[in-house]
């Protein structure tokens, strides 16, 4: 290991593998059974191809969502694996990962689907987690017996990349706090918080004077750009942002909880990705489906430290999903009741309500 990567944290090489993944450069991955040279597949420049083919036989590793709406055989349970051809160039590979042109140029084939080899199946598991840690799509050209790939590449091994995904390590740390005057919500103490695992801050906004002591009225509320800062008309997101600010207000405190976790947990450029995919008739599941990820990928354990370490222990939370009631619950706090926060229903969003309750567990009714 070069002295200058010796005091790096598992953290810090997570982030910087991210970053290279990001790029289109490749990372070294260092698992059991060997090194396993990695590229996003969406972001693969052709000298990352070349490179790749240089050490070996590169395959593509797909979600099984992915490969599903592909039409590929998924021999590994949640993933498949695909042998690149000797002629494919990387704008094939962004196409494997991005469904954009699914409809319109779709892909034929034939695709030989790999199978057998576990160390392998393992390696491309982790790689899926590392793109989509990354925020780009579940999907990535790799090759093993990388060993004699070049010095300078960002490395990471397998053991330290699990420990750095590993949600259950996860921490917060209370950055800054200061009081904000808001239009819907008065006098308010906004505090950031950083998480442990190099992710994007995280915000609580304290309205008021809550009585910790009582079941502390809570709004969980993932961040949406569209919806809450643009007026997207396309979900419920910024009236449910509204109300719930008012609400907290009327109630002469409470807790809003602000989550970097948009578009579900799969980011603004893949949200935006699987509105247009919307446009071609999939709804959101199906997009998300054909996109490579599941339903809903965000994690309320960074809900459950930051509103503890506020001091709160119970909450009326609410919400629509009991899915994050649950998670609190999970996680040490209890919640004392459920409060329905139907709002910012509209022409355009009617059939993504609709599959909110009917494919999500969302509960539209008043109760």
């Amino acid at each position: 290991m070069a002295f200058r990567e010796f005091w790096l944290t598992p953290d810090d090489r997570l982030a910087r593998a991210a970053a290279e993944l990001r790029r289109g450069a490749p990372i070294l991955l260092q698992a059991e059974g060997g090194a396993w040279l990695l590229v996003a597949a969406e972001a693969a420049a052709p000298r990352a191809l070349d490179l790749a083919r240089s050490l070996g036989s590169p395959f593509a590793a797909l979600s099984a969502r992915r490969a599903e709406a592909l039409k590929i055989r998924v021999y590994d349970g949640d993933l498949a694996r695909l042998r690149i051809p000797p002629e494919a160039k990387a704008e094939d590979l962004a196409r494997l990962a991005d469904p954009a042109q699914d409809l319109e140029h779709p892909l034929r084939g034939p695709f030989e689907t790999l199978r057998g080899g576990a160390q392998e199946a393992q390696a491309a598991r982790l790689a899926l987690r590392l793109t989509a840690r990354a925020g780009l799509l579940p999907a990535a050209l790799m090759v093993g017996g990388a060993e004699a790939a070049p010095a300078d590449l960002a490395r990471l091994s397998a053991v330290e990349a699990e420990a750095a995904l590993d949600a259950d390590r996860l921490k917060v740390k209370r950055l800054a706090a200061a009081h904000v005057p808001l239009a819907l919500a008065g006098m308010t103490a906004i505090h950031a918080y950083r998480p442990s695992d190099g992710g994007s801050e995280h915000y609580a906004v304290v309205v008021g004077a809550p009585d910790m002591a009582r079941p502390v009225l809570t709004r969980l509320h993932s961040e949406c750009l569209t919806g809450d800062h643009l007026g997207s008309l396309k979900c419920d997101c910024g009236p449910q942002l509204r109300t719930a600010l008012s609400r907290l207000a009327a109630e002469g405190g409470g807790v809003l909880l602000y989550l970097a976790q948009e578009g579900r947990g799969i980011g603004l450029a893949n949200k935006l990705r699987a509105y247009a995919l919307q446009d071609q008739g999939f709804d959101t599941v199906e997009a998300n489906h054909r996109l490579g990820f599941e339903d809903d990928l965000r994690d309320f354990r960074v809900a459950a430290l930051m509103l503890k370490d506020l001091g709160v222990g119970r909450v009326r939370l609410m919400t629509n999903n009991p899915r994050k009631a649950a998670a609190l619950e999970r996680n040490g706090v209890e919640v004392a009741s459920r409060e329905p926060l139907r709002v910012g229903e509209t022409e355009f969003n009617t059939e993504y309500l609709s599959v909110k309750g009917a494919k999500s567990g969302h509960i539209l009714g008043d109760v």
